[in-house]
């Protein structure tokens, strides 16, 4: 009976010996190392952008702007908003109201009764019978009428008139309409010339400071791939009241945006240098601060930095950095200061 218990009791110890695992699996072992990829740590610079969205405008030296010469009535229109002309190419025809073909009916009589009237006071003159000062007079009397019919004949009031474009250029407006009668001075047809375009845009003032007239930019239109080099050719002095931003223009190469077209532009404002590292090697502990993680001899270094400039995949980083040590990219955030590392081609990048 003794012999029995001290069995049982031997049993029982041998499977409070043997520990419990769930799923029959024993748990992994801490693990004594973390397996990253680096990449060596270089210095370089980055650009400092300031980005500015904006419409295609011509500048106010590329513009013109075709008015009625007098009072007309429109004949025909030639072009639309958007059509691309060459210099010389016919935009209006406008032909006289009956008002100005009166005035230059009338300006016709008064230029030759002017004409008659000094013909005559010359020949009283010769014989003494009119004075200097009356010659004088009819000289200039007939001087004004003539140039008055010249103005008038120049200006359309003669007869039909077709206004024509003085450059190649873009139609950019039209007011103009067949039939229409238009007074002096109403503004027709619109035109820009590719030479001169310029992406009109506005910046906070904040910013705006750090911007000069000859930065170089890369302007693309907004949904597209292409950028196009420009430069900043106006840095306003003031705020528009209307928007609350200083107003920017960039010049642009010519055909390389349409007018009216929304574009974005990224102006260079100067670079920041320091370590030129990839935007996924920079990491925030729990109290927000930035730190990166540096290869020291097969062992993990945590290092503080601060982000000087982020520029899309990479930033500029300083900080108490060991140049010659690679930075770990992959795995980095599992690694504590000290903790051994592995490479994933099986060699550290140091002592390659």
């Amino acid at each position: 009976m003794l012999l029995r218990l001290a069995g049982m009791f031997a049993v029982a110890a041998a499977f409070t010996a043997v520990p419990s695992f769930a799923g029959g699996d024993a748990p992994a072992a801490a693990p004594t190392s973390v397996l990253v990829q680096t990449v060596a740590l270089k210095k370089g610079s980055l650009p400092r952008i300031i980005v500015a969205y904006g419409t295609v405008e011509a500048n106010p030296a590329a513009r013109d702007s075709l008015m009625a010469p007098v009072a007309a009535i429109v004949a025909d229109v030639y072009v639309r908003v958007g059509q691309r002309v060459a210099k010389g190419s016919p935009l209006v025809e406008l032909t006289p109201t009956p008002q100005t073909r009166a005035a230059y009916v009338s300006a016709v009589s008064a230029q030759r009764v002017a004409s008659d009237a000094l013909l005559r006071t010359r020949q009283l003159r010769g014989e003494s019978l009119a004075t200097e000062p009356q010659l004088a007079a009819a000289e200039k009397a007939e001087s004004d009428a003539r140039e008055a019919l010249a103005a008038l004949a120049e200006q359309g009031a003669r007869g039909p008139t077709i206004l024509r474009s003085p450059s190649a250029a873009v139609v950019t407006a039209v007011a103009a309409s067949a039939h229409a009668i238009v007074a002096e001075g109403t503004p027709l047809v619109e035109l820009a010339r590719p030479s001169g375009l310029a992406l009109v845009a506005g910046v906070v003032p904040a910013l705006a400071a750090a911007i000069k007239v000859g930065n170089p930019a890369k302007v693309r239109p907004v949904g597209g791939s292409g950028a196009v080099a420009a430069k900043v050719s106006l840095r306003g002095a003031v705020v528009d009241v209307g928007s609350g931003l200083v107003p920017i223009e960039v010049a642009l190469p010519a055909g390389a945006l349409m007018p009216g077209e929304t574009a974005q532009a990224d102006i260079a404002t100067g670079s920041v240098s320091g370590y030129v590292v990839p935007h996924a090697a920079v990491l925030v502990n729990d109290s927000g601060a930035t730190y990166v993680v540096q290869d020291l001899h097969g062992a993990a270094k945590i290092v503080p930095v601060n982000v000087l400039l982020s520029a899309g995949a990479v930033d500029a980083i300083d900080g108490k950095l060991d140049a010659a040590a690679p930075l770990i990219l992959a795995g980095a955030y599992q690694l504590q200061d000290g903790m051994k590392v592995r490479f994933s081609n099986t060699a550290s990048p140091a002592a390659k």
